[in-house]
């Protein structure tokens, strides 16, 4: 049956994937006093060990988007989230410095996927004027993934050991998987989209004017609009005090 509302039904499928992203990457830092007791890690050993994260995490912003736009949205979300699945289900295994910061790395690979994903669905499925809104609820999944960290980590480590809490981390990606194949097909193929919501999303687009420039002279013409400069030094202000916060 032909829905009105798709383009709905997936952006909270994205909110469910930030969500889930937040309750893997913050697993190590709610269970970081246990762990560092057990195995006798000190604080500059936790820092490497979510440097490893950051430094893969930051990365994938931009090879993820490359990625995403090769193989499309639906096929590499799908893998993103069934490798930072399996990692975070690995993690378990970890004993020594080196092999948690080995898979907090491989980690941030899967996870640097999921808001240049989001970001690339909103604008395939949304039309401009509806962006704002279809954003914000996909990012407010950050939040809400940082408040159940907190509360699901740790009565998963107090019930069964630490070391499970990172296997039901893992588990809820696997669920989330279900949910995106079903919900989610490129807009051109969706069987459930109707048309008035094809030509509503169709409407709504902004056309960006094509540049004349190719290959890396294209990417350099960014670094003379000021907006680029406006987003990263907004950025560069803020992100370390929220990374902060964050872990």
């Amino acid at each position: 049956m032909a829905s009105k509302r798709i383009r709905w039904w997936i952006v909270w499928t994205l909110f469910g994937s930030t969500v889930v992203n937040y309750i893997d990457r913050q697993t190590f830092s709610v269970l970081a006093p246990v762990i560092s007791h057990e195995l006798h890690f000190s604080h500059t050993d936790l820092s490497h060990i979510i440097s490893a994260f950051q430094f893969s995490y930051a990365g994938m912003w931009l090879i993820g988007g490359v990625m995403l736009d090769v193989v499309g949205t639906r096929l590499g979300l799908s893998l993103a989230v069934i490798w930072w699945s399996a990692i975070s289900m690995l993690t378990g295994l970890a004993s020594t410095v080196s092999s948690f910061g080995a898979f907090r790395f491989l980690l941030g690979i899967g996870e640097g996927c999921n808001w240049p994903g989001a970001s690339k669905t909103v604008a395939e499925w949304f039309p401009a004027r509806e962006r704002g809104v279809a954003v914000a609820i996909f990012d407010s999944g950050s939040s809400v993934g940082g408040a159940l960290a907190a509360i699901i980590v740790p009565w998963i480590a107090i019930a069964f050991g630490w070391r499970y809490a990172f296997v039901q981390s893992g588990i809820l990606g696997i669920i989330w998987l279900v949910a995106w194949l079903t919900v989610y097909h490129p807009l051109d193929r969706h069987p459930r989209v109707s048309t008035e919501e094809r030509a509503l999303i169709a409407a709504g687009r902004d056309t960006a004017p094509e540049s004349s420039q190719k290959g890396l002279r294209r990417w350099l013409d960014l670094l003379k609009q000021p907006n680029t400069w406006g987003i990263v030094l907004g950025r560069s202000l803020t992100d370390p005090i929220w990374w902060f916060y964050v872990f």
